[in-house]
């Protein structure tokens, strides 16, 4: 539109009249949905695709990994300090972590070894038949969720487009600007419920307009979801909301492994109170979507140079596995998939945590003293403060994994919905483009003046709340406010120089 335009001039220079309720906020909201669609749908749209992709990792991996993940054997299990024994054996490099027992017929044991050459978050997963002893391949293993390779690769493609932490900076704009986008979108809509009917069976632009937001408002409930599920594990909100759920007394409790007699943690080993923090307010980093936080999550297996357990050797660290998968399941009743750490100099007791995140979740842990076999500290995941389960829940619902296949469908729906909008957002843009004969109705500046006093300072306070919070949030939005007001004086200098 020419900045010449008499109408904008006018608008310029005489400040529109103060309105009441909807009708003062709604060319606000409708100001900065336009221009927050159409400068952050690009991001949006990245993190759509992305996620639609890995919406369907957990079946690909199913199905790309099946020989290491299944074996057609069948009858008694080994010993599971056999099967670890012949893990080593076959990749004698590796110090062992953690094993995941075969917990259903058919199913491999998993042995995650540290060895050379990998990543601080990449662990060594070794596949063994639990029935004959005989290694089945092994992998690359991204964190405490287990994720391999294909899976870790559409995680960090979705998280940080391959690029490391600079990268995370787009899925943080994106989480930070959709719950924006779809409550303003939502607003709109219903705002204009009435006229909403006329525009069925209708044609051109005002179609596109009628499907973008009939599917905006059936899947606003479900992006709002992921926009906040999301940003629980980004880098700068992230942070911010770890540190408000502490103080809320919401951290994610962890069991103690510490054991009558065993030295003290040597200098610069992690902190078993904290180690589990990594697993919600850091998205735990990688593996499912997360889970970066390595296998030491409920204290640490940072002594990757000693897993001794208790002043034994490795040898006898893996002996009492067998002991202690026992009683975890006949005493304890640990039940399903579960995951036993290795102890270490800094958590000297063994760890056995339930891994099944399915809805309802399975996650209780137990300590166990290696040198007497008896369970030193118990923590239910039904003890578990109420912010830690919502954060459990909704990172699980996030990856995909709470409520199983039916998670992953729904996500790829939303996903897809996302995808539709956006792209019916720009088309609406491009129909109502500038033509020769007449151009579009604006979308004009100064509508914030509109908004009576009362409403209008809480709003701002609470928005340079949320900024503050939200990072990513706040800084463009500043940009965009900066740019505006400078792009309207501009225009208001050549008007009057005209």
């Amino acid at each position: 539109m020419s900045v010449l335009d008499p109408a904008r001039t006018r608008e310029a220079a005489e400040p529109p009249p103060r309105r009441a309720g909807w009708p003062a906020l709604r060319p606000l909201v409708l100001r900065l949905h336009f221009y927050a669609g159409l400068l952050i749908a690009p991001f949006l749209l990245v993190a759509a695709v992305t996620g639609l992709l890995y919406a369907g990792s957990l079946q690909a991996e199913k199905i790309v990994y099946a020989h290491e993940l299944r074996t057609d054997a069948r009858g008694a299990q080994l010993p599971l300090s056999r099967q670890v024994d012949a893990a080593l054996r076959a990749h004698p490099e590796g110090t062992p972590t953690a094993v995941r027992p075969s917990a259903e017929p058919g199913a491999t044991t998993r042995v995650i070894l540290d060895a050379p050459g990998l990543g601080e978050s990449e662990s060594l997963a070794v596949f063994v038949d639990p029935y004959t002893g005989k290694v089945r391949g092994a992998l690359e293993s991204y964190g405490s969720s287990g994720a391999l390779p294909l899976r870790a690769t559409l995680d960090h493609l979705h998280r940080d487009l391959l690029l490391g932490e600079p990268g995370r900076l787009y899925s943080e704009l994106a989480a930070s600007w959709l719950w924006v986008v779809v409550l303003g979108g939502a607003l709109l809509w219903l705002g204009r419920r009435r006229s909403a009917r006329r525009l069925r069976g209708t044609t051109g632009r005002r179609r596109t307009l009628s499907r973008h937001g009939t599917v905006g408002l059936w899947s606003a409930v479900g992006l709002l979801a992921l926009s906040a599920t999301g940003l629980t594990w980004s880098a700068y909100a992230g942070e911010n909301i770890g540190r408000l759920q502490d103080a809320l007394g919401g951290a994610t409790p962890a069991v103690s492994t510490k054991v009558p007699g065993a030295p003290t943690a040597m200098p610069g080993m992690p902190h078993e109170e904290h180690a589990d923090h990594a697993d919600h307010a850091d998205h735990a980093d990688q593996g499912g979507h997360g889970d970066q936080g390595g296998h030491g999550d409920q204290g640490g297996d940072g002594d990757h140079g000693g897993h001794a357990g208790h002043g034994g050797s490795i040898a006898t660290a893996v002996d009492g596995l067998d002991t202690t998968l026992r009683t975890a399941r006949k005493q304890e009743g640990l039940t399903g998939p579960v995951e036993i750490r290795i102890p270490t100099a800094a958590a000297p007791a063994y760890v056995v945590q339930q891994t099944d995140k399915q809805w309802p979740a399975h996650l209780d842990s137990i300590a166990v003293d290696p040198a007497t076999g008896q369970v030193t500290d118990r923590l239910d995941f039904a003890d578990y403060p109420l912010l830690a389960k919502l954060t459990r829940w909704g990172i699980d619902a996030h990856m995909g994994v709470l409520f199983g296949l039916a998670n992953q469908v729904a996500l790829a729906a939303l996903m897809a919905a996302l995808i539709l909008v956006i792209v019916w957002g720009y088309r609406m843009w491009w129909q109502r483009r500038p033509r020769r004969s007449r151009a579009p109705r604006a979308h004009p500046r100064g509508a914030w003046r509109q908004v009576p006093l009362p409403v209008l300072l809480p709003l701002v306070a609470v928005t340079a709340a949320v900024g503050w919070f939200l990072p990513l949030f706040g800084i463009p939005l500043l940009a965009f406010l900066l740019l505006d007001a400078g792009t309207g004086l501009l225009a208001r200098r050549r008007a009057r120089s005209a």
